[in-house]
C-alpha cells in the first residue's frame, strides 16, 4: 500500500516541524512538503499532488480559510480541488469561530493545537494521538487500534421485527466527522412544530459546541441549544452535547430533562452517542428514533443496537455522502439501521418517521440556506 502523502501548511517554523516529525514517524504517512501560508500551499497542491492537507488557520498573506475557499474552487488545481483538509485550531472562542468558518469553507475536520504542555514531547504525542486516526479516516486507511478503528463486518439487512415499531417519544442523533456541515444539510429542514425534544451528539470540545449550537439556532426554525443540566425536555428544541461532557436523559416524577455527566468517555469520545442513545432507550421505554450521521470509529453502534431492540427506529447515513462512513457504517454492518439513506433524504425520514407536526407556538422563525457560517 503506498503511504499517505501530507502537505503542511503552517506560519510556524516550529508547528512545521512537529507536525513533520509525527507524521514521519508512521510508517503509513509521508509528508511530501510543508507551506508557510495558504497562497503557498494553494501554489503547490498540483506540483506535490497530497492525499491530504494540514491546515493553520491563522496565517500572513492568505490565511487557512481563504486557502480552503481557494483550494476547494478549483482554480489552481481542479483535479486536488477535493483533497481532504484537516485544520490546525486554538481551543479559544476565536479559534472556534474560525474552524467552523474552515468547516462551512469546505475543510473536512480539525484538530486543536497543543496548550497548556510542558514540553515538546507531549505536544508531539498530543498531535500523534489526534491527527493521525483522522488522516486515516479521511484517506480511507484502516485503523488497527484507537478511535477510527472499526473490524470490517459484512452489512446485512436489519434484523426483522417481531411486532410494529413503537411511534416515537424523542429524536436522538448522532455525528463526528463530517457531522458540522451534515448537520446544517438536515437540521433546518425539520419543521418548527416538530413534535418531539431533539438531543444531538457532535464529537467537538468545550467551546466549540456552543458556538455551532448558536450558528444552528440561526439557520433553524428549531430552537437550538446547547444542553445544560435539568432542562425538561420539549417539542422543537434541539440539545446539543456541551463538550468534555455527556448528555443523557433523566427521568423524574413523569417529567424527563436533560443531564450532564463526566463519567468516563466511551469509544474514546466524552460526549458520546452510545451514552446518549442507552439514556434515551430507558427514559422512554423504547420510544426513540435514532439517527447516525458521518463520522469516524463506531460510537453510536451498541446504543442503536439498543434503540432498535427496544421497539424504536434508526437510520443510518449511508456511504456514499458520508465523509467518514464509520459510525453510520457500523450501524448498518450490524444489521441495527432500519433505513441507509444519503444525506438529502435524511430530514425527510425524520418527519416521515415521527409523528404529525405540531402548529409552531408563536410566529415561525427565517430560516437560511447558508452553511454554518451563515446568518439569518
Amino acid at each position: 500500500m503506498q503511504p499517505i502523502k501530507v502537505m503542511v501548511v503552517d506560519d510556524s517554523v516550529v508547528v512545521r516541524k512537529i507536525v513533520t516529525d509525527v507524521l514521519s514517524g508512521d510508517p503509513m504517512i509521508e509528508v511530501v512538503g510543508t507551506a508557510p501560508n495558504g497562497r503557498l500551499a494553494v501554489t503547490k497542491l498540483e506540483q506535490l499532488k497530497p492525499d491530504l492537507v494540514t491546515m493553520d488557520i491563522e496565517m500572513p498573506d492568505m490565511n487557512g480559510i481563504e486557502a480552503v475557499r481557494a483550494i476547494r474552487s478549483g482554480a489552481h488545481s481542479r483535479v486536488h480541488s477535493r483533497v481532504p483538509i484537516i485544520m490546525f485550531s486554538t481551543l479559544t472562542e476565536r479559534g472556534a469561530s474560525a474552524t467552523l468558518d474552515a468547516l462551512s469553507a469546505g475543510a473536512n475536520d480539525y484538530v486543536t493545537k497543543p496548550a497548556n504542555v510542558g514540553s515538546v514531547g507531549q505536544s508531539m504525542e498530543s498531535v500523534r494521538q489526534q491527527l493521525i486516526p483522522k488522516i486515516k479516516a479521511l484517506t480511507g486507511r484502516p485503523m488497527t487500534s484507537g478511535p477510527a478503528a472499526a473490524a470490517p463486518v459484512a452489512a446485512r439487512p436489519p434484523a426483522p421485527r417481531t411486532r410494529a415499531p413503537k411511534e416515537p417519544a424523542v429524536l436522538v442523533i448522532g455525528s463526528s466527522t463530517g457531522g458540522p456541515d451534515a448537520l446544517t444539510k438536515v437540521l433546518p429542514l425539520l419543521p418548527a412544530g416538530l413534535p418531539v425534544p431533539v438531543l444531538l451528539v457532535q464529537h467537538m470540545p468545550p467551546v466549540f459546541t456552543r458556538q455551532f449550537a448558536q450558528r444552528l439556532d440561526r439557520l433553524c426554525a428549531l430552537e437550538v441549544v446547547e444542553a445544560v443540566d435539568g432542562t425538561p425536555l420539549k417539542p422543537g428544541t434541539v440539545h446539543v452535547a456541551p463538550g468534555d461532557h455527556h448528555l443523557v436523559v433523566s427521568s423524574s416524577g413523569g417529567v424527563r430533562r436533560t443531564a450532564l455527566n463526566q463519567a468516563a468517555p466511551e469509544n474514546f469520545c466524552r460526549p458520546a452517542v452510545d451514552v446518549l442513545f442507552r439514556s434515551a432507550v430507558a427514559a422512554y421505554d423504547g420510544a426513540v428514533l435514532g439517527v447516525v450521521l458521518t463520522g469516524m470509529g463506531s460510537d453510536g453502534k451498541i446504543g442503536a443496537g439498543q434503540i432498535r431492540e427496544a421497539g424504536g427506529t434508526v437510520v443510518a447515513q449511508d456511504q456514499a455522502t458520508s465523509v467518514v462512513w464509520g459510525m453510520p457504517g457500523a450501524v448498518t454492518q450490524a444489521g441495527f439501521a432500519d433505513e441507509v439513506l444519503p444525506l438529502d433524504r435524511v430530514a425527510d425520514a425524520i418527519t416521515r418517521l415521527l409523528p404529525n407536526p405540531r402548529p409552531p407556538a408563536g410566529f415561525p422563525r427565517a430560516t437560511s440556506g447558508a452553511g454554518i457560517g451563515g446568518v439569518r
